[in-house]
């Protein structure tokens, strides 16, 4: 059995890649790495943004464990130019998975990414791995298993958020684990 934790990071800033962890957020990550106490983590993945190796520092400290950066991991990009309805925009990306804005991914592309992280790790020796990413790209990646993971659910994503994949006889389950209530 192979399990993967997929994690949102913490609250941060902002949205550029540089946008770190607010107050809140570095808590966040603290009881994030509490939670975690009793699991097995043997490996852990994150994006390059600096707000997800934020995230997940407390929890690679408490176990040893290195963080590896995966580009693959980052945010999906819905755009290069400012979109004053990107809200909307983003909902019919959630509809139409070939749709792609100017200078942007779309979520047919993403998808495409983060399973090779997840395929790769589901190939490792690794039987727990930890990942640590962005909402839209979890919320796509949630949606390959589940259709029914859509817009809406993106939407309630919380900041952290905690999914489990697991692969068991080629069979994939998917389950909410903890999310910030706070």
């Amino acid at each position: 059995m192979k399990s993967i934790y997929v994690i949102r990071h913490c609250e941060a800033e902002g949205q550029p890649p540089e946008a770190a962890l607010t107050e809140k957020g570095f808590k966040q990550a603290i009881e994030l790495a509490t939670f975690f106490n009793n699991v097995k983590i043997e490996r852990i993945i994150s994006s390059p943004y600096k707000r997800a190796i934020q995230t997940i520092q407390p929890l690679a400290k408490q176990l040893n464990v290195e963080i590896e950066i995966n580009s693959q991991l980052k945010e999906r990009v819905l755009s290069a130019d400012h979109l004053p309805d990107w809200f909307e925009k983003l909902r019919t990306t959630f509809e139409d998975f070939d749709l792609k804005f100017k200078g942007g991914e779309s979520s047919q592309e993403a998808v495409i990414r983060i399973m090779e992280v997840i395929e790769n790790v589901f190939n490792s020796d690794f039987e727990s791995t930890t990942i640590v990413t962005h909402g839209n790209l979890m919320s796509l990646l949630l949606n390959n298993y589940n259709q029914e993971f859509g817009f809406d659910e993106w939407s309630k994503l919380s900041n952290p958020d905690v999914y489990l994949i697991k692969l068991n006889n080629n069979e994939i389950t998917l389950e909410r684990v903890w999310n910030w209530r706070g």
